[in-house]
Formats: structure tokens, C-alpha cells, sequence
């Protein structure tokens, strides 16, 4: 079955296999990766088809998550799962506050910086960075930007990022277009 990325988010990856049992290793991209298992379906991407597939008793095993894929119950049939991209619909996100966001909604946003009384394009979200410290904001050039720079932006609301309108896909910053 065909699924439309748009209605899709990319949760995780089958990254190796674990034991004789059919066990698969995981690279989760959600926070907490325990929200990984809170999805109630999964799909795995194989070239430009998806197909369900449903994980039981994920758990952490040492430093890497690992979990059981249902109908796989050998080694080399998890073998043929590494690599895998793990899916999950955007419909089963938690609804998040009004001044919170999920990093795919800020992927692809306008980012204008308001500074000193001036208004310029910076460029445009691909995407971001998890620091430890504070997220950053990796900006690409686009049309109509101020350059052909590309930008790194810690997102700090209410500091840096003054206001994100989602409906117009632009994010406001106060930001030098030196810096």
C-alpha cells in the first residue's frame, strides 16, 4: 500500500538484529523514546510501498532498544528487516499547547529575522539539531532570502523565536542576519 508522507512521520529505524529469536535493534527518533511503543501502528517502508507491521515487548536492552516483530521468529528473518524505515501516522500524535510544536511542523518555515527595525528573510527550516543545551534551527537559503547563507539559530522562544504562524509557515526570530 502506497502511503502518503504528508499523513506519515518517520519514527524510527530497524537498525540491526538482536539474538536468535527474531529480535530486531531499534534507532527510535521520537522523545521519549519510549513514545515509540504508544503508536498503535506501525508501517515499515520498502522502497516506495509501506506494509503494517506490529512490534510486541520493545524494551531497552543495555544502551540500544530492541524489540519483536510479530510473524518473525528467526534470525534471518529479522535480518531482512535491517535498515527498514519504521512509520507511524501523524494522526496518533498527542495534541500538543498552542505554544508547542513538533519538529516536522517547523521544518520547511520561512524564518524572518526582526532586527534593529528591519525586517529580512533569512532562509528556510530543513531542519533541526538536538544539542543537549537548547534545539537548533538549521536554515537553507531560499527564494527572496538575504543571502546564500546557510544559518544555525538556537530555538529559544520568547528570546529568540519571537512568534511561529504555522498557517502563514513563517517563524519570527530576533536575530542579527550577521550572526
Amino acid at each position: 500500500m502506497n502511503t502518503p508522507e504528508d499523513q506519515m512521520l518517520l519514527a524510527g529505524k530497524i537498525s540491526g538484529v538482536y539474538g536468535i529469536k527474531g529480535w530486531v535493534k531499534l534507532q527510535i527518533f521520537t522523545d521519549p523514546p519510549e513514545n515509540f511503543f504508544a503508536f498503535t501502528s506501525h508501517l515499515i517502508k520498502r522502497r516506495r510501498n509501506a506494509e503494517p507491521i506490529e512490534l510486541a515487548d520493545g524494551r531497552i536492552q543495555g544502551k540500544a532498544w530492541v524489540a519483536r516483530v510479530v510473524g518473525v521468529d528467526n534470525r534471518t528473518d529479522a535480518e531482512l528487516l535491517k535498515g527498514t524505515e519504521i512509520w507511524v501516522p501523524r494522526s496518533e500524535l498527542p495534541v500538543l499547547d498552542s505554544d508547542e510544536y513538533y519538529w516536522h511542523q517547523l521544518q520547511g518555515l520561512q524564518v524572518w529575522s526582526e532586527h534593529e527595525g528591519q525586517k529580512l528573510l533569512l532562509g528556510e527550516i530543513d531542519h533541526l539539531l538536538e544539542t543537549g543545551a537548547n534545539d537548533v534551527l538549521v536554515l537553507r537559503p531560499c527564494k527572496g532570502s538575504a543571502d546564500e547563507r546557510e544559518r544555525l539559530i538556537p530555538y529559544l522562544p520568547d528570546t529568540v523565536v519571537l512568534s511561529v504562524e504555522l498557517e502563514n509557515g513563517t517563524m519570527t526570530v530576533d536575530w542579527h542576519p550577521e550572526d
